[in-house]
């Protein structure tokens, strides 16, 4: 504006020299302002992200543009750029729970950026705008490490190393929002390998590439199998195919060759014989001929040479008797040769058809020596498949045996569990007792009423109609033991007090009164002294027990 003022004055003073200053001032001036706003007219590239900072509008704290330009105000705004370049980093997961609490590693490589929507470039803006590769790259490690333990704790091993997709899946499912969070978006998952402290995944791998080859190693003994039995029924096929071949040209020439032969002997038989007679037929007219010649030359001559002319005409049938014996001798002869001719043609074609059966015979040798090649293959083939029926017997017999084994493991460890936790119960009911006899006792009460009725059934069915005591008469034996009546009842009585004393010292029961009672020491003796004397008075009675 100065320069402007100063440039009227000087217009003012100097008139019309001063116009082109005042020209030159303004374009200079124009072109100085174009400059300035194209210096602060930022465009920006397509790999970076353009965020304008400052004064951008009400409730903004950046503008962000991807692509095209702006105008940044000087002195109220301020610019930078973001970089997209992609990012990757290393995520080295050691000792991840899955589900089962198997620790799992799964080493990965993520590929990430900085998003081109406008939610992740204001959410980039805010986060990490000014900061170098190192410290996104940061950033973004601890959100991955988070939600990658967090998905593989969500799923089993199995699902983990087999179904890879739904895995990735997951991962970016759980890891996307996270990252764009911060600005982020996820471009790639590589997962290097996956393995377990416990060694499943690697059993799981063994267990698939056994099944893989043994299902292989079946497909192709199939396949091997049906290639033998293709090419041995194709060769059969060919050999019947040639051997019947063979046979009707075989058959078809020697017919052929025999209807010409026949043939051609009936014609040359035919033209010798009509040759023959025409030669013959043509001889006897000319000697006719010379015969009526001679005859009326005779006759017109004299008859003196009549004997003469009869004489030649003796001689003319004489020969012409001849003539015809020749021609019928030459007939015969020539069938005779044409049998022999034939005879000959016939042991040839004898010849031939033996040929012809023996070529038959050996295509019938090929024929079975193909069959027992069919027959070979076919029983390796049979091998081959009965080996691999007994290594899957084998196989199934030891899938069997370990389910036997851990059947019986479990039974054993349950009847252990069973007997251990009984021995806790009845170490316990000794310690409560006071001691293993005292124990005993209980026990014996406890089970007494199921010994009387065991015992009581034993007898139930047996019938006592009458007891017979058969005495042998002996009697007068020493203190009476000679009766066998008296023997019986004392030994019958006798037995009730040891059982009496059994039952109260073992299970410390006393029975009832009307059993009787077990007497003391000293009413015993006594007892005894008066059983005694009883007997040296009566020897026949017996002793009846106390009570």
């Amino acid at each position: 504006m100065i320069a402007v003022q100063m440039l009227a004055q000087e217009t003012a003073l100097g008139g019309d020299l001063a116009w082109p200053l005042i020209v030159v001032a303004l374009v200079v001036m124009f072109m100085g302002t174009l400059v300035v706003l194209a210096k602060r007219y930022k465009r920006c590239p397509s790999n970076r992200i353009l965020v304008i900072y400052g004064r951008t509008g009400a409730g903004r704290s950046s503008r962000s543009l991807h692509g095209g330009g702006a105008f940044v105000w000087p002195l109220i705004q301020a610019y930078d750029y973001l970089s997209l370049d992609p990012i990757q980093i290393e995520i080295p997961l050691q000792g991840a729970l899955s589900m089962e609490n198997i620790r799992v590693s799964v080493p990965s490589v993520f590929t990430v950026a900085i998003g081109t929507d406008s939610d992740a470039m204001t959410n980039a803006a805010v986060r990490l705008l000014g900061l170098t590769t190192k410290d996104i790259m940061k950033q973004a490690e601890d959100i991955i490490f988070g939600q990658l333990r967090q998905v593989i704790a969500s799923m089993r091993i199995e699902e983990i190393n087999r179904d890879r997709d739904v895995f990735l899946e997951k991962i970016q499912a759980s890891l996307e929002p996270e990252l764009k969070k911060i600005g982020l978006v996820l471009i790639n998952v590589n997962i290097k390998d996956i393995t377990d402290e416990s060694g499943y995944i690697e059993a799981i791998g063994r267990k698939a590439a056994a099944e893989a080859i043994q299902q292989a190693t079946i497909d192709v003994a199939q396949q091997n199998k049906k290639g033998a039995i293709g090419v041995a029924d194709a060769e059969r096929e060919q050999s019947i195919a040639v051997a019947n071949a063979a046979r009707e040209r075989d058959i078809g020439t020697t017919a052929a060759e025999r209807d010409r032969a026949v043939k051609v002997a009936d014609l040359e038989r035919e033209r010798v014989v009509g040759e023959k007679q025409a030669e013959f037929t043509r001889d006897a007219s000319v000697k006719d001929s010379e015969r009526e010649m001679r005859v009326q030359i005779a006759s017109a001559n004299a008859k003196a040479v009549a004997g003469e002319n009869e004489a030649k005409a003796v001689v003319a049938a004489s020969n012409a008797d001849l003539r015809v014996k020749e021609a019928e001798a030459y007939q015969e002869a020539e069938s005779r040769y044409r049998q022999a001719e034939a005879a000959v043609l016939e042991a040839q074609y004898r010849a031939e058809a033996k040929a012809a059966l023996a070529q038959a015979e050996k295509l019938e040798a090929e024929k079975r020596a193909q069959l027992e090649a069919v027959a070979k293959a076919q029983k390796a083939q049979t091998i081959v498949d009965a080996e691999a029926a007994a290594q899957k017997r084998r196989i199934e017999a030891e899938g069997e045996a370990a389910a036997i084994f851990a059947r019986l493991d479990a039974e054993a460890r349950g009847n252990y569990e069973i007997l251990a936790k009984k021995g806790e119960g009845l170490r316990a009911i000794v310690e409560a007792c006071g001691g293993s006899q005292a124990a005993f006792q209980m026990m014996m009460l406890e089970h007494l009423d199921k010994l009387s009725e065991t015992a009581a059934k034993a007898i139930s069915n047996i019938k006592f109609d009458k007891i017979v005591v058969w005495d042998g008469g002996a009697g007068g034996g020493k203190d009476g033991q000679g009766n066998a009546t008296s023997g019986f009842l004392r030994g019958l009585a006798s037995s009730l007090p040891p059982m009496m004393q059994m039952m109260r010292d073992v299970g410390g029961v006393d029975m009832p009164a009307y059993f009787g009672k077990l007497a003391t020491e000293a009413e015993a003796r006594a007892e005894a002294a008066d059983a005694a004397g009883a007997t040296r008075a009566e020897p026949a009675s017996p002793k009846k027990p106390a009570g």
